[in-house]
């Protein structure tokens, strides 16, 4: 995904009420805009960081800049959460992610399971239906190794174990999870900040649901995924192999 003009350069003040950021340019004009992550972006928004914004010309948008990427940990960080679908289709299409490129029809949002909607439906006659959940991550606290949740997530606890029905209700189901760091080179299930989603993970490991972890290359001038990583063989023994 390449960004429809280069991303703007500037220093981060504070991000504030989940969906706001101070910052200030390299001439010291200070502005406010928006944040496209509503999440914890815990160890991403330490002031004085260096980040690149989008900016937008729409009238109807009440801040014209968008935060869409933070260095941290010497190392380039996307933090744009409406992103991910859009690069895990990528890296569908560009046969990354088993054989997910070989189905005939992927559509968006589909309703399922208990009052949900996947992210991806892949269908293609005489192949199973294969449900698409994905999931960005940014954490990390060690080298080399990314890690999900940094939070507690009920939905992502849920959305596991909706996948796990649809195995056992005889199609496939997959989790990606979308690696928006240039500095990891594994996956690991955040045991420690969200016991319930691992064991969520694990059940839906055990009952076939398959996981795979796409890493993707960051810049200011576009995140492009560009391969798998490994999850955790000790949470998931059989990982990545198709139901």
């Amino acid at each position: 995904m390449i960004f429809d003009r280069p991303l703007v350069p500037a220093t981060l003040v504070q991000r504030y009420k989940r969906f706001l950021f101070d910052a200030t340019l390299s001439d010291g004009t200070a502005l406010t805009g928006s944040c496209p992550n509503t999440g914890s972006m815990r160890g991403l928004t330490t002031p004085g960081s260096r980040i690149w914004m989008s900016e937008h010309d729409s009238p109807t948008r009440k801040y014209r800049q968008m935060l869409e990427i933070v260095e941290a940990d010497d190392t380039l960080v996307g933090i744009n959460t409406g992103l991910p679908n859009r690069l895990a289709e990528e890296a569908i299409r560009m046969g990354l992610v088993s054989d997910l490129h070989l189905y005939e029809t992927l559509e968006r949002e589909r309703k399922y399971g208990r009052n949900s909607r996947i992210d991806m439906l892949l269908s293609d006659p005489g192949r199973r239906f294969a449900y698409v959940e994905v999931k960005n991550v940014h954490f990390s606290r060690t080298r080399g190794v990314a890690e999900f949740p940094d939070s507690p997530t009920t939905r992502g606890a849920k959305h596991l174990e909706e996948l796990g029905d649809m195995v056992e209700a005889g199609h496939r189901a997959i989790m990606i999870y979308l690696i928006q760091r240039n500095d990891c080179d594994s996956l690991k299930i955040c045991r420690d900040y969200d016991p319930v989603y691992a064991a969520a993970f694990d059940r839906a490991m055990a009952r076939g649901v398959e996981a795979y972890a796409v890493k993707c290359l960051i810049s200011p001038t576009e995140i492009a995924p560009t391969g798998l990583i490994p999850v955790d063989q000790a949470d998931n023994a059989a990982l990545g192999n198709p139901a």
